[in-house]
């Protein structure tokens, strides 16, 4: 097991409350972060929500289907069209004000590397900036430090936003997901982001192959272990496709598999497509570690 510390300024840390927006969670709160893409080629959805109208039809659903978190995203992960700053800017900024004006109280994040759109998404009311190309843009969480909000610290494994991992190699992947992931939490601390407001990503398929991406699950508990909340974003990714050869849409049995197993060894928050199935996966996990009731019980006792 890799040895990183688990401190910020040299006290261990302490497993505690998650602040996201006016709202808290405690370490027994398994959270489901609904994806919205707000872009016409994402990989997965192929731009169902690209339309506003679809995209809050969207919203409201995973709602009712019990999501804690929407993600916003205006820029697809995969290399392809550019999207500059002002135009991921049209596509997020008036959806985050539609969705905080439909639903005042839920958690919104929103999928960006850029300081710009983060001040913007965070003006009309994000609360979190999930910022997937682990820190490549400095000056994000100056901008959450100054707006509250709260910011995700994920491993890319170094890559430029929007490219793909060729012949990566790790002498432990383990070992360096914790010490980028550790790194841009210190920085976020030091730039003034509140420390209950700091989530930390194995970024699975982010800078990984397959067999780093089932490693990383694996050894899950290792992120847990530092005692920051860990989000896995595991829906439909291509390391689920690769080991069980299936396409696309046929990925939700493996990436629900994931999810349990995560869920079992500590993960938080769960970033998905498929809230339904997800929210009741993480709730069977939660009933068997005895930190949930079942919703009945009646077999063999009436």
């Amino acid at each position: 097991m890799s040895a990183f510390p688990r401190a910020i300024d040299g006290e261990p840390r302490r497993p505690g409350v998650l602040r996201l927006g006016r709202r808290s969670f405690d370490v027994h709160q398994r959270l489901v972060m609904a994806i919205v893409n707000r872009t016409p080629d994402s990989f997965f959805d192929r731009g169902a929500t690209w339309d506003e109208d679809a995209a809050m039809e969207r919203v409201h659903t995973v709602m009712k289907e019990g999501a804690d978190i929407i993600d916003i995203g205006g820029v697809p992960a995969a290399p392809g069209a550019e999207v500059d700053v002002v135009e991921e800017i049209r596509r997020t900024v008036p959806f985050v004000a539609a969705v905080r004006d439909a639903y005042p109280d839920v958690v919104i994040s929103v999928d960006t590397w850029r300081h710009e759109v983060a001040r913007e998404v965070c003006a009309v009311g994000a609360d979190l900036l999930n910022d997937s190309w682990g820190g490549c843009d400095d000056r994000l969480a100056e901008v959450a430090a100054e707006f509250d909000a709260a910011l995700l610290c994920a491993h890319a494994g170094g890559l430029p936003p929007r490219t793909r991992p060729f012949r990566v190699a790790y002498e432990d992947v383990m070992a360096d997901v914790l010490d980028r992931t550790l790194t841009l939490a210190r920085r976020a601390v030091a730039a003034g982001v509140d420390p209950s407001r700091i989530i930390i990503d194995p970024a699975h398929d982010f800078g990984k192959n397959t067999w780093h991406s089932l490693e990383i699950t694996r050894r899950l508990d290792e992120m847990v272990a530092t005692n920051w909340p860990v989000l896995v974003s595991l829906s439909n990714k291509d390391f689920v496709g690769e080991t069980l050869d299936v396409p696309i849409d046929e990925r939700l049995p493996g990436t629900l598999a994931t999810t349990a197993v995560c869920a079992w060894l500590g993960a938080r928050v769960f970033r998905a497509h498929h809230v339904r199935q997800t929210r009741q996966a993480l709730d069977m996990v939660s009933a068997i570690r005895q930190e949930k009731m079942p919703a009945r019980t009646v077999r063999g006792l009436a």
